[in-house]
């Protein structure tokens, strides 16, 4: 059943689920009870079960909500930075 959003006299704004066959019917808002009419709005698709879609949702949600950090991450994960034996490497200026 789609979702549809509409908005009344009174200027309430409402999201409804119609059934598509009454989706041209009049409908009353829920706040007051008045007349309301349908309003082009974006459709409301899932992104279903792709990695890629749960990246951008996950992303998108850490921007208004970061994840806290209670702890510093353990060390034991870090790799040891590799060291080059090349002579020509010992001329490069170090950070």
């Amino acid at each position: 059943m789609p979702l549809y959003e509409i908005r009344c006299e009174a200027q309430h704004d409402t999201e409804v689920n119609i059934p598509l066959a009454q989706a041209d019917d009049p409908v009353a808002c829920p706040e007051c009870g008045t007349a309301a009419r349908r309003r082009i709005s974006s459709p409301r698709i899932g992104r279903g079960n792709d990695p890629r879609a749960r990246l951008i949702e996950s992303t998108q949600a850490t921007a208004h909500q970061p994840g806290v950090v209670d702890a510093i991450p353990a060390s034991g994960n870090r790799r040891p930075t590799p060291v080059s034996r090349d002579p020509r490497h010992a001329k490069l200026p170090r950070p």
